[in-house]
């Protein structure tokens, strides 16, 4: 086995969602899922099916994101693993319905930050071992900081 470390491309403005799942039907639901759950949304999906053809299935209604994922996939190559790259609204507005999605297992992150994502190479193929999701902490949360937090979240509109 050989441990390989790839780095996510995330397009400026964009978040995204990576996961894995079971199936091709996937690439539909998760289409259907997005559209359906915040009007206006684009964004760009990729699945990497990892039986048959064994192809990366891309759907979204954001040429440039679909590009962005389908890159994902490639570089990941790891089986029925999806990406997701969004704009014009969050992963909190979607993963919940993401997560519902019969054909997903497992959400590896949610995120705007750097993500690299550790692979394990065998001689059948790849997998996801896990995620590094941005930067390591600097420091511990001060008043100033506690009061920033409930700020942003309040200003957001994700708390009243």
């Amino acid at each position: 086995m050989e441990l390989k470390l790839v780095k996510l491309v995330i397009p400026e403005g964009a978040n995204l969602i990576l996961g894995q799942s079971h199936f091709i039907k996937t690439v539909e639901d998760l289409y259907e899922i997005m559209v359906g759950t915040v009007p206006g949304i684009k964004f760009g999906l990729a699945f990497c099916e990892s039986s048959g053809d064994c192809l990366i299935r891309v759907e979204g209604n954001d040429p440039d994101l679909m590009a962005a994922a389908t890159q994902n996939a490639q570089n990941l190559a790891a089986g029925h693993t999806f990406n997701i790259l969004l704009k014009g609204a969050f992963p909190i507005n979607v993963l919940n319905a993401v997560k519902m999605c019969p054909e997903v297992c497992r959400i590896f992150c949610a995120t705007a930050n750097q993500v690299e994502v550790i692979v394990a190479q065998t001689e059948q193929g790849r997998g996801i071992l896990g995620v590094v999701d941005g930067l390591s902490p600097k420091g511990v949360e001060d008043d100033k900081g506690r009061t920033w937090r409930h700020e942003i979240l309040r200003k957001l509109g994700y708390k009243k």
